[in-house]
């Protein structure tokens, strides 16, 4: 639910200064006496322009390829580009009349961005938080380097942070690491309003140290702004602004009898929320002319459906298409193409005025408790095929920019959902597919990851094995160019096998070649990684080399390399479970596999993750991660034993690159290509994965692929004293545990032994008293590493000499999953 300017009509906006059209969610929209919100008469700053050739992320130059995975470059010595700091930054909403009845709470507000914040707006929806919030924006004194306004719906802060970098830089296809970013963006004096910025205390962090010298003015549902600024709680209005605001509305006094005495009654039951007295007043104008009474206070509780009730079809059909794209924005154009309308402008308007609709700086989107209440009215969601063939031609014509693609990512993102829901994840895969590379362009990074792990589990459903390649190895480049160096390894190093085994030489060699910039150390860490006995640089296996065809599914056989001490697979079952494993010293594991939903029994061999395996065959329901079907330990692999699929690495011989299960629950694809292809060409020696054949279904039990952070060794020359600071040091945990945290940089790293039995080192980074890592998560139910199922963040918040460490399962991969070894632990410093 969102509330609504209660300024009334708002005048002519001579003068306008430059700033991305904003109008609110929460807010009625900028409208003229008969005329709908004018298009393209708003100029702005040029935020998230299109990038048409290579783009820089960090240190690393980027080309997007769209069809066999981006390549990355290491940027030269000085060849960073040097964005140009702008004068002065105006990125405004619309301008407004001053809300009714908020003079108190905008001095308030006034005062505390004048103490140089944070600040934080919360209360309920509808309470009036982003008109105030738009109007402090135009009224208030800026910093003297300007004032920003953003929305913040679905977006991450990371997003946000690029956007004010942007805003307040000339600049172009580039996007800073995380301290370059701040080093930028210090001393840059802006005041920044936030709108529905309902992120954690975390979230809120993030964003404001992005810009260290700005002044944060954000709005949320929520109280989040913990100790680090003034929150101020909103409250509907008082009775007398309420009484104005419906008289605004209905265009006339309200009377002081009985329809005062009314309208007192509604402004008691609505809590003097805005929202609910504009939809009161708007019913009240639906009614034939001058019968028309403002309803009855107990019918508060039913103004939707009864609004709903006296639209005519083709508003119904435009507030359809909002309510099925949920708390999606939509631009005109799509509406217009999409809902039909003769005069889309008029209309969206007439859904704001009536409280139904909410325009944004991007489009408008329906207000959001009108989503269920018109999902219960009209069950029936808009045809998922005609959005999927609308967007996937609108992002296919070379008109269509990345800044545009990214500005309807929520759309695409909740039509991707829809599509996979209604049991078609090929369309999913299409829309992802098509929005890909625009996203990456646009270098927001965040919603760009969102897409991808959309694409990939629909990849999987659909059996669309060069489509889970390629949002693989997107995957790994987007977690290479976020410094998440650990992921980054394990997914280009699964993405260099899914391209060999498809035989695409492109598409490998540009995995292997981003590889080379995963810093060793990140490589090794976790237990994901092996390194390779002999150094080979290719792929060895006993089956023949893979070529573009993929064998039949049906009776293609997962051959296992020839191992010098092969051992028997762990074939611990849970009762029921069917998955077949023959094991022998030459060892050919006879995984089968059915491609099923996420929720079917599937058995997964890791050598092709996502996808229906190298040879692999049908075969009945396994529970999840029991029973390792055709997993053989070679003798000469690492701690870790690399099993044997198709494709897969030689047991205990040189292997250039090897797969990192990412288990799909269940999504097992039709046939991979033939077993062992050749890795010649490929200009990177890989490190070798521990690839472990699993059968997966439904819920997954899983365990971190390292601790919260690994267990100090015994006998660790590092030592601690009373002076150490920070998190250095060495530390008791609350399960007993002894962990040592060695200074490194501007973080920290931990060393020890994992889940893997592997030894790891694990940074945290952060500053101040909180720190984090994030980690993979891996199907260990038989006490080593199978899967890759997900991926999760440890925080260690520091208070003195105790710390509170927390971890939360951050991203899955498949469906399902459930992190048992999630959860807190706490930590008190060795004297």
């Amino acid at each position: 639910m969102t509330d609504r300017d209660t300024s009334g009509p708002a005048p002519a906006d001579e003068g306008r200064p430059e700033g991305r059209p904003e109008a609110g969610p929460e807010g009625q929209p900028e409208r003229r006496p008969g005329r709908g919100p004018e298009r393209g008469s708003e100029r702005r700053i040029d935020i998230a322009g299109d990038a048409g050739g290579p783009v820089v992320a960090g240190d690393h130059n980027v080309v997007i390829d769209a069809q066999h995975g981006s390549t990355v470059t290491l940027l030269m010595e000085g060849r960073r580009p040097r964005p140009v700091r702008r004068d002065r930054v105006a990125l405004l909403p619309r301008r407004q009349h001053a809300p009714l009845g908020r003079d108190t709470d905008l001095a308030r507000l006034a005062t505390a961005v004048r103490d140089g914040g944070p600040v934080q707006l919360w209360g309920a929806p509808g309470v009036g938080k982003s008109t105030l919030l738009r109007h402090a924006a135009r009224t208030l004194t800026p910093e003297r380097d300007g004032v920003l306004f953003l929305d913040a719906a679905r977006r991450e802060p990371e997003d946000l942070a690029q956007d004010m970098f942007e805003a307040c830089y000339e600049t172009r296809g580039y996007a800073p690491s995380s301290p370059e970013l701040r080093r930028l963006m210090t001393g840059v004096r802006v005041t920044v309003y936030v709108d529905n910025a309902d992120f954690s205390p975390e979230g809120l962090r993030t964003l404001m140290d992005a810009a260290p010298d700005a002044t944060f003015v954000v709005a949320g549902r929520d109280r989040s702004l913990l100790g680090d600024g003034i929150a101020l709680r909103l409250d509907g209005i008082g009775r007398a602004p309420a009484l104005d605001l419906l008289a605004r509305e209905l265009g006339r006094p309200v009377g002081a009898g009985a329809e005062g005495s009314t309208a007192g009654d509604l402004w008691e039951t609505s809590s003097g929320r805005p929202l609910l007295l504009l939809r009161a007043a708007a019913l009240t104008r639906l009614e034939p002319a001058g019968t028309g009474a403002l309803p009855r206070p107990a019918e508060v509780g039913d103004l939707l459906p009864l609004l709903l009730g006296r639209l005519d079809d083709e508003p119904l059909r435009v507030l359809r298409l909002l309510t099925t794209l949920d708390d999606a924005d939509l631009d005109v154009g799509h509406i217009e193409a999409l809902g039909g309308a003769s005069d889309t402008d008029v209309l969206c308007g007439r859904l704001v005025d009536l409280g139904l609709a909410e325009q944004t700086q991007r489009g408008y989107r329906a207000v959001a408790d009108v989503v269920p209440a018109l999902r219960e009215r009209d069950p029936e969601p808009f045809s998922v095929e005609v959005l999927c063939e609308h967007f996937a031609t609108w992002i296919a014509r070379p008109a269509t920019t990345a800044a545009q693609v990214e500005q309807h990512a929520r759309a695409l993102e909740v039509v991707a959902e829809l599509a996979e829901r209604d049991g078609r994840p090929e369309l999913a895969v299409r829309i992802v597919r098509a929005a890909s590379p625009a996203l990456a362009r646009s270098l927001r990074f965040g919603v760009w990851g969102r897409l991808l792990d959309l694409g990939l589990p629909a990849a999987q459903l659909a059996g669309d094995r060069q489509a889970v390649a390629y949002f693989t190895h997107e995957q790994g480049i987007r977690s290479l160019l976020t410094g998440r160096r650990v992921m980054a390894a394990v997914l280009l190093t699964e993405a260099a096998v899914l391209w060999r085994q498809l035989g695409d030489v492109h598409g490998a060699n540009a995995a292997a070649g981003a590889h080379q910039y995963v810093p060793s150390h990140a490589a090794n860490a976790q237990g994901t990684l092996l390194q390779p006995d002999g150094g080979a640089s290719h792929l060895a296996s006993s089956g023949p080399s893979a070529g573009p065809a993929a064998p039949d599914p049906s009776t293609a056989h997962a051959a296992g390399a020839h191992g010098t001490a092969a051992h028997p697979p762990a074939t611990s079952m849970d009762p029921g479970t069917t998955a077949h494993t023959t094991a022998a010293q030459h060892t050919t594991a006879t995984t089968h596999t059915t491609a099923t939903s996420h929720t079917a029994a599937t058995t997964h061999t890791a050598a092709a993750p996502h996808a229906a395996h190298a040879g692999a065959a049908k075969a009945g329901a396994a529970k999840a991660g029991a029973a390792k079907a055709g997993a053989a330990k070679a003798g000469a692999a690492k701690a870790g034993a690399a099993a044997h699929s198709a494709g897969a690495a030689h047991a205990g011989a040189s292997a250039a690159t090897g797969a990192a299960g990412t288990g799909a629950a269940g999504a097992g694809a039709a046939g991979a290509a033939g077993a062992g292809a050749s890795m010649a060409g490929v200009s990177v020696v890989l490190k070798v994965v521990a690839v472990i054949v699993a059968v997966v279904v439904g819920r997954v039990v899983i365990s971190q692929a390292v601790h919260s952070f690994a267990e100090s060794r015994s006998g660790s020359s590092s030592s601690s004293s009373s002076s150490d600071t920070g998190l250095a040091g060495r530390w008791t945990g609350s399960d007993g545990a002894t962990y040592e945290f060695d200074a490194s940089g501007g973080g920290y790293v931990s060393r020890g032994r994992d889940a893997c039995g592997q030894d790891a080192s694990t940074e945290f980074t952060g500053g101040g008293d909180t720190y984090s890592a994030e980690r993979p998560i891996y199907d260990t139910t038989s006490g080593s590493c199978t899967d890759l199922l997900g991926e999760a963040t440890t925080t260690i918040t520091l208070s003195g000499d105790s710390a509170k460490v927390t971890t939360t399962m951050t991203k899955t991969y498949q469906q399902g999953v459930q992190c048992f070894s999630c959860g807190t632990l706490y930590l008190t410093r060795q004297q």
